[in-house]
């Protein structure tokens, strides 16, 4: 009976699932795919070399033991890294690179498409002067690793920034895309790196950027017509950072400049970081080639943090602000807020407020009431008009076109949504709900809800706008 490649893979995976923890295997195994089994040599496809390099760093003495039970001592694993084809070639990019724990020479070397510079960017203008101007890197320095406690929900995004930050541009994740929901400490980590890169490299140029902002740039210098020197100017950056890519979406002239700046950077071995609330997979409205781009390195994802991690970010801000408070309160406080990491922090300062303004001894009974209050407080933020908000961000349309009598389809369906979410959210009458969303009657807020519920279970985009949606407006 001849022994498949498959059924190699799937006895070292038995062996590796039982020997670490759960979350690393869905994280580092789960993807890797078996493709070869030729003599004593097992193939084996990864997503990027970040994933290869993390599996012989952490994992190469595992995976050694695991293979070598399987094909005795002489076993051999050899990496295939397959590429994102960005250039409409007919064959996608693979490289070939033999494990660590048996010495060969690479079997295949490709270029990535990304060396193909283009013309104008190989010798690009340089404002008279810019190299001799200080650029302040808009970094806040009370963002740092030191206080970005790691966690089962934030490893490999915290790691791979450290990774980053020690050697900025010279490794696979590059760009490092961070994402997430609100309050899981993006715009945190971004900073963090940042900060890290300035320290050990204070003749590094770093500039944080919300998307925002570059695009509000991006616009004035068309205006004023010095597109050219906006572009040049982001060019000489060695760091760059953006906040909230997702702003990008729809934004055709901004994410075509980009497009410009993060080639030219990422050829140049500049480091670029990247954080959003969704996935690349999950942007909208954002071009192919960027979208490309962006999974060229590493996405992170940071999730709700556990009880345990939420326990330790309270324990690290009472210890930076000098506060002692006992631990049945700090795990009370962690067990009953959960969202995000944001919330977790104004509630104990909320606690400490109390304590202190009123000379009351913290204790159980005051931690329940400033917990009560306090996701009361939140829950009372979902309104009619802070759903219409969230909605007309998430479809990047202002609140007055999703009010509007427009019968186009995206505006209609996103107004559906708004009524759908104010009808499961808030207390408000159908006449209300239709009255605060572009003057509709009763009869057309239970028709939109009727629809909502009809396209999630037929239609999958439908469904995902669904559940983004929620989770943005989860409290």
């Amino acid at each position: 009976m001849s022994v498949t490649a498959q059924t190699v893979w799937n006895n070292c995976l038995e062996f590796i699932k039982d020997n670490i923890q759960p979350q690393a295997y869905k994280t580092w195994f789960e993807p890797i795919k078996a493709v070869k089994l030729s003599d004593n040599a097992l193939s084996i496809q990864v997503p990027s070399k970040f994933f290869y390099e993390w599996l012989e760093e952490h994992y190469v003495k595992i995976l050694k033991v695991s293979l070598t039970k399987e094909l005795g001592e002489k076993a051999k694993l050899v990496y295939v890294i397959k590429m994102e084809n960005t250039y409409g070639n007919k064959q996608p990019f693979t490289e070939k690179i033999p494990s660590s724990n048996r010495t060969a020479v690479k079997a295949q070397d490709v270029d990535i498409p990304l060396n193909n510079k283009s013309p104008e960017l190989r010798n690009p203008f340089v404002i008279p002067g810019i190299r001799n101007v200080k650029i302040e890197s808009q970094l806040n320095p009370n963002y740092s690793f030191e206080n970005f406690l790691e966690g089962d929900s934030n490893r490999l995004a915290r790691s791979a920034g450290l990774a980053v930050a020690a050697k900025p541009g010279g490794t696979s994740f590059n760009p490092l895309l961070v994402f997430g929901g609100v309050g899981l400490g993006k715009t945190h980590l971004a900073h963090a790196i940042g900060v890290d890169i300035k320290d050990k490299f204070p003749e590094k140029t770093v500039l944080y950027i919300s998307a925002e902002k570059f695009t509000q740039q991006y616009i004035e210098s068309v205006k004023k017509n010095n597109r050219n020197d906006f572009i040049h100017f982001y060019q000489i950056i060695d760091v760059l950072i953006i906040d909230d890519v997702q702003f990008f979406s729809g934004k055709s002239g901004t994410q075509d400049v980009f497009f410009h700046i993060f080639n030219h950077l990422h050829q140049n071995g500049k480091q670029v970081i990247l954080t959003s609330d969704k996935a690349p997979v999950d942007m909208q409205d954002i071009e192919q080639r960027l979208l490309s781009r962006f999974k060229w390195g590493l996405s992170a994802e940071l999730q709700h943090p556990d009880f345990e991690t939420r326990v330790s970010i309270l324990k690290n801000k009472l210890y930076r602000d000098g506060v002692e408070m006992p631990d049945d309160i700090i795990d009370y406080v962690a067990k009953n807020i959960k969202t995000n990491v944001r919330e977790l922090e104004g509630a104990i300062i909320s606690l400490i407020a109390q304590s202190s303004f009123n000379k009351k001894e913290i204790t159980i009974e005051l931690a329940k009431q400033i917990v009560e209050k306090f996701v009361k407080n939140t829950k009372r933020e979902v309104s009619i008009d802070y759903i219409q908000k969230v909605v007309s961000d998430y479809f990047q349309m202002d609140i007055d076109t999703l009010q509007s009598k427009t019968r186009k389809r995206h505006i209609v369906q996103a107004r559906q949504l708004a009524m759908f979410f104010a009808k499961k959210l808030t207390k408000a009458s159908l006449a209300s709900i239709g009255s605060q969303i572009g003057k509709r009657d009763h009869a057309t807020v239970l028709h939109a809800c009727k629809t909502v519920d009809n396209l999630s279970s037929t239609d999958k985009q439908f469904r995902k706008y669904v559940e983004d949606i929620t989770k943005k407006l989860s409290v």
